[in-house]
């Protein structure tokens, strides 16, 4: 049991880690062009919808059952949309959501980005938890692949709220940390009670597949290049359902 922990929050940390690198090239560059981070974020939403049906839900249907699964996924689904509702949190594309705050945007956006990553860590704590290597190492690749992306999509509007590109890379960084977090509690959960493990899977997948859709779909179409988000949601789709084949 504790190799199992220390490899899954090894990689949950590797995974969270890759927000940070992918805000890296905002040394480089002020911005971005809008099509050209739609379609990085269409990836990043098609990613995690693999992930979400392959690896987590398939497991979770084939050792919990279906009914299992369902109640699973809509628990995970209506938690998040309950802590959308009651924690103050900002998005620099969708607005200010949640219940009136006077804590800053900065500290809102921060807010939601951790909002954002504590169940992708989860869901790598869950896979595992299972005690399968494999399934773990793909679900930490898939989240590895999202926030990449993200941390991007992060550092840059802070860069355009007048913080320096240091700092913005380091708050992108930051909002990540959150992952190993979540890892170590589902993995921790799922090895103590095992028979947590098909609803730790369907809760997970619930929690993701809620943030794609409310989330990171929309924002991926706001701007008006929804067709070359749908490429980039299909090509990572299709990335992630490789990567599944073949760890396995």
């Amino acid at each position: 049991m504790e190799e199992i922990v220390y490899i899954g929050f090894a990689w949950s940390l590797a995974a969270a880690l890759a927000t940070g690198a992918g805000a890296l090239p905002a040394f480089l560059v002020k911005n971005i062009s809008d099509n050209v981070m739609d379609v990085l974020l269409g990836f990043a939403a098609g990613v995690m919808l693999a992930a979400t049906a392959f690896s987590l839900l398939v497991p979770a249907i084939d050792l919990g059952g279906p009914i299992v699964s369902v109640f699973g996924l809509l628990l995970g689904a209506l938690t998040i949309h309950l802590v959308d509702k009651l924690i103050p949190h900002f998005h620099p594309v969708a607005g200010v959501e949640g219940p009136p705050s006077r804590l800053s945007r900065l500290w809102l956006f921060i807010i939601a980005i951790t909002m954002h990553n504590f169940p992708e860590g989860l869901a790598v704590g869950v896979s595992f938890g299972s005690g399968d290597i494999a399934r773990g190492i793909i679900v930490a690749t898939a989240i590895g692949l999202q926030n990449a992306p993200e941390g991007l999509a992060v550092a840059l509007p802070l860069i355009r709220e007048k913080y320096s590109r240091a700092r913005s890379i380091s708050y992108a960084t930051l909002t990540g940390l959150v992952e190993p977090v979540g890892g170590l509690i589902g993995i921790i959960l799922v090895t103590t009670v095992h028979s947590v493990l098909p609803w730790g899977m369907a809760f997970a997948a619930g929690a993701m597949l809620f943030v794609v859709v409310d989330e990171m779909v929309p924002e991926s179409h706001k701007k008006g290049f929804g067709r070359e988000a749908s490429i980039g949601f299909l090509a990572g789709f299709a990335v992630m359902m490789l990567l599944d084949s073949l760890f396995k």
